[in-house]
């Protein structure tokens, strides 16, 4: 995968570890996204982020980018978010306040 494509990866990677699915019902984000039943109950912030994931990933061989080019090369912007959630060094509660703030704002 190419560099540009990293942000957004990681975005929901860390979307789908704050979420119930994972958090509460002790799931794996595999099978959040892939069972119909749990994906269905994933917040509207981490399907968001998957569909930007997918146009970035499906932007990498659309020709018609082929001069353009796909999307600003990776930030950085989540790396820290991302290891520490990894790693397991994160309070499940504060994680779980975070993605509600997150997605009341998108709500607005």
């Amino acid at each position: 995968m190419g560099a540009s494509c990293k942000d957004q990866k990681k975005a929901v990677a860390i979307c789908l570890q704050r979420s119930p699915c994972v958090m509460i019902q002790r799931n794996t984000p595999q099978k959040c996204i892939e069972d119909p039943e749990l994906s269905r109950e994933l917040p509207e912030l981490c399907i968001a982020q998957m569909k930007a994931f997918l146009d970035c990933k499906r932007g990498m061989v659309d020709m018609t980018k082929r001069f353009t080019g796909n999307a600003p090369l990776s930030t950085g912007r989540y790396d820290q978010q991302y290891e520490k959630l990894c790693s397991g060094d994160f309070n499940a509660r504060e994680e779980m306040e975070k993605l509600k703030l997150l997605n009341s704002n998108q709500k607005d």
